[in-house]
């Protein structure tokens, strides 16, 4: 049934706010008519004019991946308790407290209950339930298994946040340190170095370099500031445009790979998700072609997706799977050789889980080994930039006190 959402006046003459689902909007204006409610304002919700942003597998979204997990969980709950798929819906437009999601499953019911198949309504929000989502739910109602599916989303999207928290969480202390440090150099050098500077210039003595140096930062930061933040916006837009182009991106992503650290840790995620994506796949019964288009365009570095692209190529024409990633030489010769093993056993599903489990375990220790180097980094380059400072300070009040 259809969310409305009103703005009244109650009996007292108070402003109320709120919504209510029903099946036509001439019932909710007879429904708030009985409930003393005078109305200034009703209009039906939809998911247009609700605005849903992406949200499974990453990005800001109005519709959280946790969101929509429980809301999986709810959903195979129920349909394996055998309730069809339209009281199901109407139960989690009731249940989902997300204002979005709520409008979305109550379209997606009143699709379901005009004969649309569940897939079909999913695909219509391509912005909350992408093609890994449509697709396996598509599989699991084709096999008549699409309550085993539905668990294994939800398994499969709380792994990816799990993944991305504690990526944002390794990432919190460096960023936080690095704002901290900048602030505080910014205010040595505007606030403390003048003051400091007109002591050195009253000596009408000869500065050491690094003090005049530091003099020489602080007078330019204090007349041309402004020229720091355009300069570093320039910078950022001309990369951001650069790497939008085909060279660009396949060279930037290139660099990345070949990075001491970060390259292996991107490495690292890129295979988890590529295997444990397409393990999941397989599982629910989705085509071999169909599951590397969709892992294809989930993994976002450009060098790894050509190496899917010719791999899904080298199948369709009846090869071998794990040529082409073994050829790219940007997957780790184990997980071509697991996924070899595989393809000759037909166990192809099972090695992708192995290799998915093992490589989300190395991605974990690596972040916190990431973290662990960071941190004395950020520490060191900070002591040094004070100290620098300090030195530049002491030595000349040094000759101050010595002349004294």
């Amino acid at each position: 049934m259809p969310i409305y959402t009103y703005r009244g006046l109650d009996k007292s003459g108070k402003e109320v706010k709120s919504s209510l689902t029903t099946d036509s909007l001439p019932t909710a204006k007879a429904k708030l008519k009985t409930m003393g409610i005078m109305l200034i304002d009703i209009r039906e919700q939809t998911s247009k004019n609700k605005g849903s942003t992406p949200a499974l597998l990453g990005g800001k979204a109005s519709v959280s991946v946790n969101d929509l997990s429980l809301m999986t969980r709810q959903l195979s709950t129920l349909i394996k308790a055998r309730i069809q798929i339209v009281e199901a819906l109407s139960a989690l437009v009731d249940q989902v407290d997300n204002g979005t999601l709520k409008v979305v499953l109550s379209e997606m019911k009143q699709k379901v209950n005009e004969g649309s198949s569940l897939a079909k309504a999913l695909a219509d929000h391509p912005k909350i339930f992408n093609n890994v989502f449509v697709n396996m739910v598509e599989a699991g109602e084709a096999s008549g298994t699409l309550d085993i599916v539905l668990v294994r989303l939800a398994e499969f999207t709380e792994a990816q946040v799990k993944l991305k928290n504690k990526i944002t969480a390794a990432m919190t202390y460096p960023i936080i340190m690095a704002v901290f440090g900048f602030v505080m150099m910014n205010v040595i050098f505007i606030f403390v170095i003048p003051k400091i500077a007109k002591i050195f210039t009253s000596m009408k003595k000869e500065l050491p370099f690094q003090t005049q140096l530091c003099i020489e930062i602080s007078n330019f930061m204090q007349e041309y500031w402004y020229v720091i933040p355009v300069f570093l916006f320039g910078c950022w837009y001309s990369f951001k445009k650069y790497i939008a182009t085909e060279d660009g991106q396949r060279k930037w992503h290139g660099l990345l790979l070949k990075m001491p650290v970060l390259g292996q840790l991107i490495k690292m995620i890129n295979v988890s998700r590529f295997c444990s994506t397409l393990a999941t796949l397989l599982n629910s019964g989705v085509p071999i072609l169909a599951s590397m288009t969709i892992v294809k365009n989930l993994v976002p570095n450009v060098l790894m997706k050509e190496a899917i692209e010719k791999s899904r190529i080298s199948v369709s024409e009846g090869a071998s799977l794990s040529g082409p990633l073994m050829q790219s030489g940007h997957f780790p010769s184990l997980v071509t050789h697991m996924i070899k093993l595989g393809e000759r056993s037909g166990e192809l599903e099972p090695m992708l889980k192995i290799v998915s489990e093992n490589y989300q375990d190395q991605v974990e220790t690596k972040i916190a080994g990431l973290t662990s180097i960071l941190e004395p980094i950020m520490m060191v380059a900070l002591g040094l930039a004070v100290g620098f400072i300090v030195f530049s300070v002491v030595v000349p009040m040094m000759e101050i006190n010595t002349v004294n």
